[in-house]
């Protein structure tokens, strides 16, 4: 058989490589920052480092929004806001924000020096604060696709329709460690993996720039939350992490650094707090960190109300002043105060009384001014409503889709119950099945994603999408239960017993932050209980978990015939789940996560060995699915694993290459996964780590040839005196069912197997 070599995303790393590569020069760029921060007053500095929200320059009356010209007058004339975000409780047309965005830079036009103001937004799947956009699967679905093209795609239309909104500064995306499954933001980041993070957030961040940020088209980056935000020991939202400084480095802050390489432009800071220090106190991690060893030279702004928290809640500043001076100096650079000039007045003050110096002052000035210049906002602060004739178009609807597609993940399907007949009779139930809710998730049209059903009426939900694929009379529905409680579950009963198959939807609702925290990872009691009644009707079914974080179903799980990980899919995952279901299209999508068995066993597949348990121990490493799983209509088949050399030697390549052949009927995409193990080291090894993917699309019988290349670097770890190192000895490679060997051989590390 003619084996076809492919080069890993060519075409697409060429463009990470440009937009990373290719920038203007920004000399010009710093001396006119230098020119007009000669010319600015304390006063005019300290405006341009607050940040407050719309609702302090707006009025809502009768559910009218409209920015008051006396508040909007105050900031900008009296204070000099350097910047505005967010919206009221509900979304905006783009007419609208043209309204909003053009009476705040007119505004800014008649300041003395008039510095335009740069706006911003949570645009993390999709401008969710615009109607009409196109809205994306969240980001661990994203994740699941691991496809770096449709992440890139993603962010490109994300960066367009911002545009088309007329907003710049996208606060997007979320490169947390999605690490505890019990954090309510884990849905919003790309998985618990360091690897596939890093890799799916330089993809979008350069969707999002470009290679000119300055263009109508492109929006700043802003990698947020810096820095472990996403690994709580509680599990609750903004609360307290222990993270060993060497942790940190091996887990947390690659993904940062590879974004800082991938040219993102802001940095939105965590809320929490470390080893009992939060992230706005810390010099450490704001300064010789982010600033000394990253070289990140962008915007560092705080979270809602975070240097106000230093007092309220942290407990480490006597006085809200004094939380202030601690941050500013530690190395914040703007605040988002965010609904009152307090930030403005006390800064003005410490600079006075020597407590904050001048240069501090002019640092964040300049980064903020830098920005503003790099978006072009001195030249355009205003967009051109004409230039967006693909907003919301049927285009950018089908690379949502395509997205959706790929995303879904196939945990389970005995007797390849899936796809289902379309003559089939279909009871479709549960509470995720007839909401928009549960396909988008939070950060939807509003905060909460509450109004989903409102501002997405005209897309399909899961019963939607299948009775328009199969036809209303194939399909019966009943809710069975809410999120909470049982509903009217004889009468789900009933017409499980007059249906071929039963769809039961379950999962969450939409929540992000706080609101979403939970003290319970099992799944309601109500949910269980339904599916275990529908059970007793002996008809199989087809489990869908619509959820943000993996909830413990293995109850309901057990009683399935089929399990599909939906995660939160945006606007097209109904009609992408009904594709799936009905066979019009193949699942692809893999875990970004590893999936629980129990809600107290809770490890990430890069465990330590230890945590795989021994003979005299029942409770190791066990859970219900493990990251990277993830099933086809069709089957894939690995052989003939070769690498280029047995032993990596300093400044060398090891080439990895693998046949992978499509063995089955349809064709199908194969997410390839690369798994590197090193056997013995100086600190205990993680199991295994991924070290590199790549998807492919393969036609019956066809085969194709994946390569990889591996330097020393790739398979570094952070050891006991946090440096970073590559350390002599064996590594085993795993791609599918195929494993294989190699030494590495170091002129400085010794080596920890007693072979070399």
């Amino acid at each position: 058989m003619r084996k076809i070599f492919i080069i890993v995303n060519i075409v697409f790393l060429n463009v990470l490589v440009l937009s990373a590569q290719t920038k203007k020069p920004e000399s010009d760029i710093d001396q006119k920052v230098d020119v007009l921060i000669a010319k600015m007053t304390l006063e005019e500095k300290v405006g341009q480092m607050t940040e407050v929200t719309s609702d302090v320059v707006s009025t809502t009356t009768n559910g009218v929004h409209e920015i008051d010209p006396e508040k909007i007058k105050e900031a900008i004339l009296k204070y000099h806001v350097g910047s505005i975000l967010n919206v009221s409780a509900h979304a905006y047309d783009r007419k609208h924000w043209y309204e909003v965005i053009s009476t705040i830079q007119a505004e800014a036009a008649k300041d003395r020096l008039k510095i335009p103001v740069i706006y911003g937004i949570d645009a993390i799947h999709g401008v969710t604060y615009t109607t009409g956009s196109t809205l994306f699967p969240q980001e661990i679905a994203m994740a699941a696709t691991f496809n770096k093209e449709i992440v890139y795609k993603a962010g490109e239309i994300t960066a367009y329709e911002t545009r088309a909104s007329y907003i710049p500064w996208n606060y997007s995306p979320v490169l947390d460690l999605g690490k505890s499954p019990l954090w309510p933001r884990i849905y919003e980041t790309f998985g618990e993996d360091p690897y596939l993070i890093k890799t799916m957030g330089a993809a979008i961040i350069t969707g999002y720039q470009g290679n000119d940020v300055s263009d109508k088209y492109h929006v700043a980056a802003c990698m947020k939350h810096y820095l472990g935000y996403g690994d709580p020991l509680s599990g609750k939202d903004r609360t307290p992490a222990w993270i060993p400084d060497r942790y940190m480095r091996e887990y947390f802050l690659p993904p940062f650094a590879e974004a800082v390489k991938a040219g993102a432009r802001t940095l939105m800071i965590n809320s929490g707090e470390i080893n009992g220090v939060p992230i706005h106190a810390s010099k450490y991690m704001l300064t010789d960190v982010l600033r000394g060893e990253l070289h990140f030279d962008g915007i560092a702004v705080t979270d809602w109300r975070d240097i106000e928290y230093l007092h309220d809640r942290h407990h480490i500043a006597a006085t809200q002043k004094d939380a202030v001076m601690i941050a500013v100096n530690a190395g914040v650079d703007m605040s988002m105060v965010p609904y009152e000039y307090s930030f403005y007045n006390y800064l003005v003050e410490l600079v006075h009384e020597g407590k904050v110096p001048m240069s501090r002052i002019n640092e964040a000035v300049h980064r903020i001014l830098k920005v503003k210049y790099q978006l072009g906002l001195f030249d355009r602060s205003v967009g051109n409503p004409d230039d967006y004739p693909k907003f919301g178009s049927e285009e950018f609807r089908q690379v949502s889709l395509n997205a959706a597609t790929e995303a879904i993940t196939l945990l389970k399907n005995n007797n390849n119950i899936l796809p289902l007949k379309k003559d089939m009779k279909v009871l479709v139930t549960g509470p995720t099945a007839n909401t928009m809710r549960s396909l988008d998730g939070g950060w939807s049209y509003t905060w909460q994603g509450d109004q989903s059903d409102v501002y997405a009426a005209g897309k399909n939900t899961i019963l939607e999408a299948i009775q328009q694929k199969i036809g209303k009379d194939n399909v019966s529905y009943e809710p069975g239960a809410t999120f909470d409680s049982l509903q009217n579950i004889d009468e789900a009963v009933k017409a499980a017993k007059k249906s071929d198959v039963i769809v039961l939807c379950l999962g969450e609702t939409s929540y992000t932050e706080n609101v979403g925290n939970i003290d319970d990872l099992n799944l309601s009691a109500a949910q269980t209980q339904l599916a275990s009644e529908l059970a007793k009707t002996g008809k199989p079914i087809v489990l869908v978990l619509a959820e943000g974080r993996p909830r413990i179903v293995t109850d309901a799980e057990s009683k399935s015939a089929a399990t599909l990980m939906t995660y939160f899919l945006g606007n097209e995952g109904g009609d992408a789940l009904a594709n799936i279901l009905f066979g019009d299209a193949n699942p692809s999508g893999r875990l970004p996560i590893t999936y629980p068995r129990y809600a107290n066993s809770l490890v990430n597949y890069y465990r330590k060995n230890l945590e795989n348990g021994n003979p005299d121990d029942k409770h190791g490493y066990n859970p219900l699915y493990e990251f990277g799983t993830g099933l086809s209509y069709t089957t894939f088949g690995y052989s003939n694993l070769h690498i280029s050399k047995p032993n990596l030697k300093d400044n060398e390549t090891l080439t990895i290459t693998v046949d992978v052949k499509n063995t089955g009927q349809l064709e199908g995409k194969e997410s390839v996964l690369l798994y590197i193990s090193q056997l013995y080291a100086s600190i205990a090894p993680d199991t295994k780590r991924l070290r590199g993917y790549d998807k492919i699309d393969l036609k019956p019988g066809e085969t194709k040839t994946v390569s990889f290349k591996i330097t020393p670097k790739d398979i570094a770890f952070v050891n006991d005196i946090s440096k970073t190192v590559t350390e002599s000895g064996e590594f085993k490679i795993q791609l599918g069912d195929q494993t294989q060997s190699f030494n590495y051989i170091s002129n400085t590390i010794p080596s920890r197997t007693g072979k070399l």
